[in-house]
């Protein structure tokens, strides 16, 4: 065989490796959130899940911004986008080696951690009501937290975590802005 022969034979392996890399990496994207680089909905929930089964004690929360309509109405999209921004790193440097968070569409936002111990509640709410500054102009922000602790739950799921910090954080929004429950 010359060296012709060879390399056209060896072509669509070449061919079928590129598109099998261009697929994965698809993939990986579509688990991401495009404007904060979080999880989304359907990658964290896999990956909740599997924590959840290992760490039984497991928090999980879920996070909506208050008044984040009146942001993007007053000060424009990307003012809203940058407070987006902001929130997702602030919940993702909280969570470090102990969690993961995602977005879960708009601006509600879902993590979990395994250990508590290495980041307090407390921590969390005061990161999350910082203000964010855009353009010159300085955007107030709050949250209200919802949370549970899966080993609070008959049958530590994921499923019946979120249902309940759901509870926890609607709970917290009718006590008005910095809510936590």
């Amino acid at each position: 065989m010359d060296t012709y022969t060879i390399a056209a034979a060896g072509l669509p392996t070449l061919g079928w490796a590129l598109h099998g890399g261009l697929l994965w990496r698809r993939l990986a994207t579509a688990r991401r959130d495009p404007l904060t680089g979080l999880h989304t909905r359907a990658g964290w929930t896999a990956r909740a899940e599997r924590l959840i089964a290992r760490h039984p004690g497991a928090l999980v929360l879920l996070v909506d911004l208050d008044n984040f309509k009146t942001i993007n109405d007053t000060h424009g999209h990307a003012a809203g986008d940058a407070v987006l921004t902001a929130t997702a790193r602030r919940l993702s440097n909280w969570c470090g080696h102990h969690g993961i968070a995602a977005r879960l569409g708009g601006d509600e936002f879902a993590a979990i951690i395994t250990n508590l111990g290495a980041a307090n509640l407390f921590g969390l709410w005061s990161a999350l009501d910082q203000p964010v500054t855009h353009n010159g102009h300085v955007l107030r922000v709050s949250a209200s937290v919802g949370h549970c602790s899966a080993d609070d739950l008959p049958i530590p799921t994921l499923t019946d975590a979120l249902s309940a910090a759901d509870a926890s954080m609607y709970a917290a929004k009718g006590h008005g802005r910095r809510n936590t429950h």
